[in-house]
């Protein structure tokens, strides 16, 4: 991992020490008492409510500024798979969900709560033996950096290797079925979980790729995979795995010096502009090159190096093979798209799952509007300004009309969710960076140094 000096918890920031619950009736009981306290915080605003003769709704009971803070509170406290999942709604879902749990959900992406030492020690000791010190001159135990599943720390072995080591927090991996769970319940008693959908697809596979995250073995693969990939490709620096040192639940890799990616922002426009449009060009080669993708496009994931303009790629837990139709289905509409072909374009994302043919069914006008925007955007050979939204809220309108017609409501294919997850981060990121971009002559370069991907047949 790669963390500068301003990331280091200080005696003056937000962190504490907190222990996190392990066991699996300890987590049970902590979203008990959550259950319980939003239950009580309802209770009594609905009789302050019935008390001032106000109108009273659901909603409004259960997100007041208590339950909010009981909500963050308890999930950043149970970590794992339950502040995970609402690390990866907020992100996925950030503009179209209720402000109250937006801020709840923004609160979590913050929190920063690290293990106590006796508790890091346990782990230690479990996966590297009572005598793990020996293994190193100095291993800091204040973490650099605190997540979901685990907390960075920063050491140096016997030989000068400074590392940055990934502890994952006891009990993860073996509650992130019943977390998954407990927070959807949660959701669905918030009534933000729409009833309309299927969301056992959506359950297990977030359960899935949680599972595949909490193995860290795997994802020292992956980074593996990664820097070989990218080692011949300047303006990337992925850290270099100590398989010696790396377990189940412990992921050891070289240090790398670098700021948050934001700090792009402080740097000249031209400057900002190169290093996005490289990173647009990672995922272009992800989709339709390398058939493995990061799907976890969290800002924190991304390091920047003022002195060179490289950019450092953090947290391989989250990869997964690309399938061989969801890229050949945007490698469709993308041609298409550049071609100015209407029709191709709305075949091409009803045939790769992007669109239910109901939807073109039953909304041609507003769907054919939709594909006209995006083609006129993507066919003018000019720098695509990230900043301006225009475009967007056009679109938004043109979908309001779909989105309110619940005959419509369905997930698409689950391959293709992550990948359209990792390319929706990459445009929040690129907004964020008020980068610009000549997206044609970028996509017309991809499409013509690769080709369509095979795809296996059934026998």
């Amino acid at each position: 991992m790669a963390h500068d000096k301003d990331d280091t918890f200080g005696p003056g920031d937000a962190s504490r020490e907190r222990a996190v619950p392990s066991g699996r009736l300890a987590r049970f009981g902590t979203f008990g008492r959550l259950v319980g306290g939003v239950a009580g915080g309802m209770a009594a605003e609905g009789a302050r409510r019935l008390t001032s003769g106000e109108r009273i709704s659901t909603r409004d009971l259960i997100l007041t500024p208590g339950n909010v803070r009981r909500m963050t509170d308890k999930l950043s406290h149970l970590r794992g798979a339950a502040m995970k999942m609402g690390q990866m709604i907020s992100l996925d879902s950030g503009d179209f969900l209720p402000p109250e749990l937006s801020d709840i959900l923004a609160r979590l992406r913050d929190q920063a709560n690290f293990m106590p030492t006796k508790q890091l020690d346990m782990v230690l000791r479990e996966e590297w033996g009572s005598d793990w010190r020996k293994r190193f001159k100095w291993f800091n135990p204040r973490p650099i950096a605190a997540a979901s599943i685990g907390q960075v720390h920063k050491a140096m072995t016997r030989d000068g290797q400074e590392l940055a080591i990934k502890v994952q927090y006891p009990g993860v991996a073996k509650s992130i079925d019943s977390d998954v769970d407990n927070v959807m319940t949660l959701l669905k008693v918030a009534g933000f979980a729409p009833p309309e959908l299927e969301m056992d697809k959506l359950l297990d596979a977030a359960k899935r790729q949680l599972h595949e995250e909490a193995d860290y073995q795997r994802e020292g693969a992956q980074m593996k995979l990664y820097r070989e990939q990218l080692a011949d490709t300047p303006g990337f620096v992925v850290p270099q795995l100590h398989e010696d040192l790396t377990r189940g639940s412990i992921l050891a890799m070289s240090f790398e010096e670098g700021v948050p990616i934001e700090r792009l922002e402080d740097e000249p426009a031209e400057r900002r502009d190169e290093i996005f449009g490289n990173l647009l060009e990672l995922v272009s080669r992800e989709l339709f090159d390398f058939g493995v993708m990061q799907t976890d496009p969290n800002f924190a994931n991304f390091r920047y190096r003022p002195a060179t303009g490289e950019l450092i790629l953090l947290d391989f837990g989250a990869c997964r093979e690309v399938d061989p139709a969801v890229s050949n289905g945007y490698r469709g509409m993308l041609k298409a798209g550049l071609e100015g072909n209407r029709d191709e374009v709305r075949e091409a994302t009803i045939e790769a799952g992007f669109m239910m043919p109901i939807v073109a069914e039953k909304h041609p006008q507003s769907v054919n509007k939709m594909i006209d925007i995006v083609i006129d955007q993507m066919r003018e050979d000019k720098p695509f300004d990230f900043a301006d939204r225009g475009f967007v809220y056009l679109l938004r309108e043109e979908g309001f009309a779909i989105a309110q017609d619940k005959d419509t409501w369905a997930f698409p294919p689950i391959e293709t969710l992550f990948v359209q997850r990792k390319v929706s981060g990459m445009a929040l990121l690129g907004t964020r960076l008020k980068a610009k971009v000549n997206i044609r002559r970028m996509t017309e370069e991809i499409l013509a140094s690769t080709t369509p991907m095979p795809v296996e047949r059934a026998a």
